[in-house]
C-alpha cells in the first residue's frame, strides 16, 4: 500500500483542512509531517467551524488514527488547548492520537525570541506569526533542540533550563523585555499533561501500517509557496513543505508514496509580507477578501488576495509531482462578471517569463493577465458537475488544459457537504 499527499499548492490557507475532513473516511492513518501552531486547518460540519493548529485533521473520525510526525514542531500549551476544546465532542484522542518522539519541542522562549527576531527587522519583517516556528526549527538545525521523548527522561528540566539560558543571553542582546515565569508555569502543566499521550517511535508505526496495507494520508501544513527552499525565501516558513517534507518529516522513503494531491483556491491570497505578482489593490481585490472572508485562522490577519497565478501553480505542481487537483472557493468568484488569470510574467527588463524567477523578490514583476467570462451566479444547491454554469466548465476545462493535471474535486462552500466530485479521487 501507498502513502498519498496532500498539500497546498499556493501560501497557505488553500482549504486542506476541509479536503483532509472529506477524504479522512478513506484512510485508515492521517498524519502531520511538518509545520507546527502558525498553520491552521480549518473544518465544518454540522453548522459548527472547527480550526485544528497542530492535530491532523482525522481526529474527528473515530476509527482513524492520527500521528504527529518528527517533522513537526510542537507548543504543548497549545496542544493542551486544542485537546481542551475537543472534550465536548467526546472523542477518544488519547486512543486515536500517537506523537512522534522525535518531535521537536517549542519553547516558551522560542515565542519570545520570534517576537524579538521579527521587531528587529522593522520594515522588513517577514510576517511571522510568532508562535516561535522559526526559533524552534533553528534550535532543531544547531543540534540544540529538545523533542518530544525529553519530556520522559529524570534530566529534562536541566536540558531546559540549559537551552532557556542561551535564549535569554540573546533575548538580552535583542534588549526584549518579557515575564518568563508565568510562560514557565503554563508550559510545565502542558509537559505533563502530554506525558498522558502515546509517545512513540513513530517512524516504525508508519511503516507498520504501510506494510499491513492501511492507507495512510500526509497532512501537509500552509503551502508549497511558502517552502524554505522553494518558496520566495526569505518569506517562507522555517519547513519543508512540499512532498519532499513527508519523507523526512515521517521517515517514509520515496518509494512509498502513491497520489499527491494538490489543493488550489480559485484565486490566490497571502498572509503577511512577501512577493505576489497578482496582488489586487482595487474594488476587485476588496470584494474578494470579503466574500471569501479572507482572515487568517491561526492570527486573524486579512489576507491579500489576487487572480490566479498559473506560473506559480504549474511550478508548485512540478516540485510536488502532483497528480490531482482540487480547486477550492469557487463559490467566492461567484460575484466576477469577469475572472482573470495569469499566464506569465513581464519583468524589469520587459522580458516575458512564465517560471518562478529567482529574481521574484527583488523585482517589480508585472502579471500577464488572460480575462475569461464569469458565472456570476449562485452556486448554492448544485451537487453535480454536470449542473454548474457553462462558464465555471470553461474555467475548469481551461485549467486542466494549462497545468496537464486533471481537477477531480471542486469545493463550492465550507461546508463538508459542499464538495463536487468529478472522479473517483481515492482508489
Amino acid at each position: 500500500m501507498k502513502l498519498d499527499i496532500l498539500l497546498g499548492l499556493q501560501w497557505g490557507d488553500e482549504g486542506k483542512g476541509k479536503v483532509v475532513d472529506y477524504l479522512a473516511p478513506k484512510y485508515d492513518v492521517v498524519a502531520r509531517f511538518q509545520g507546527g501552531p502558525n498553520a491552521g486547518h480549518t473544518l465544518e460540519f454540522d453548522g459548527i467551524k472547527h480550526v485544528l493548529h497542530q492535530i491532523p485533521s482525522g481526529i474527528f473520525r473515530k476509527d482513524i488514527l492520527n500521528i504527529i510526525g518528527n517533522g513537526v514542531v510542537l507548543d504543548p500549551v497549545i496542544f493542551k488547548r486544542e485537546i481542551d476544546a475537543l472534550d465536548k465532542y467526546n472523542l477518544d484522542v488519547k486512543k486515536n492520537l500517537y506523537i512522534s518522539k522525535k518531535t521537536q519541542l517549542i519553547l516558551p522562549t522560542h515565542r519570545l525570541l520570534d517576537a524579538a527576531y521579527e521587531a528587529s527587522k522593522g520594515k522588513k519583517k517577514i510576517g511571522s506569526t510568532l508562535k516561535g516556528i522559526g526559533p524552534a526549527y533553528q534550535d532543531k538545525i544547531a543540534r540544540l533542540g529538545l523533542r518530544v521523548g525529553d519530556i520522559l527522561s529524570p534530566s529534562f528540566k536541566k536540558k531546559y533550563e540549559k537551552l532557556v539560558e542561551k535564549h535569554v543571553q540573546i533575548l538580552e542582546f535583542y534588549k526584549a523585555e518579557y515575564e518568563l515565569k508565568d510562560l514557565e508555569s503554563e508550559f510545565f502543566k502542558a509537559i505533563d499533561f502530554l506525558k498522558e499521550f502515546q509517545l512513540i517511535e513513530s517512524e516504525y508505526k508508519i511503516n507498520d501500517e504501510l506494510k499491513s496495507g492501511s492507507k495512510i494520508l500526509a497532512e501537509g501544513a500552509q503551502g508549497s509557496l511558502l517552502d524554505v527552499d522553494f518558496g520566495s525565501y526569505p518569506f517562507v516558513t522555517s519547513s519543508n513543505t512540499t512532498a519532499s517534507g513527508v519523507c523526512s518529516g515521517l521517515g517514509v522513503a520515496p518509494n512509498n508514496i502513491g497520489e499527491v494531491y494538490g489543493i488550489f483556491k480559485a484565486y490566490c491570497t497571502r498572509v503577511g509580507s512577501g512577493p505576489f505578482p497578482t496582488e489586487l489593490f482595487d474594488e476587485d481585490g476588496v470584494l474578494m477578501q470579503k466574500v471569501g472572508n479572507e482572515f487568517g485562522a491561526t492570527t486573524g490577519r486579512p489576507r491579500r488576495c489576487g487572480w490566479l497565478d498559473l506560473p506559480a501553480l504549474k511550478y508548485a505542481i512540478m516540485i510536488n509531482g502532483v497528480t490531482q487537483l482540487f480547486m477550492m472557493k469557487a463559490d467566492v468568484l461567484n460575484v466576477f462578471k469577469k475572472i482573470k488569470v495569469c499566464t506569465s510574467y513581464k519583468m524589469e527588463n520587459g522580458d516575458l517569463i512564465n517560471i518562478m524567477p529567482y529574481e521574484i523578490v527583488d523585482e517589480k514583476i508585472e502579471p500577464v493577465l488572460h480575462e475569461l467570462d464569469g458565472w456570476d451566479c449562485s452556486l448554492d444547491n448544485i451537487s453535480d458537475f454536470e449542473d454548474f454554469p457553462k462558464e465555471l466548465k470553461d474555467y475548469i476545462f481551461y485549467l486542466e488544459k494549462e497545468l496537464s493535471v486533471p481537477i477531480n474535486m471542486v469545493s463550492v462552500g465550507p461546508d463538508r457537504t459542499q464538495t463536487i466530485i468529478r472522479a473517483q479521487v481515492v482508489a
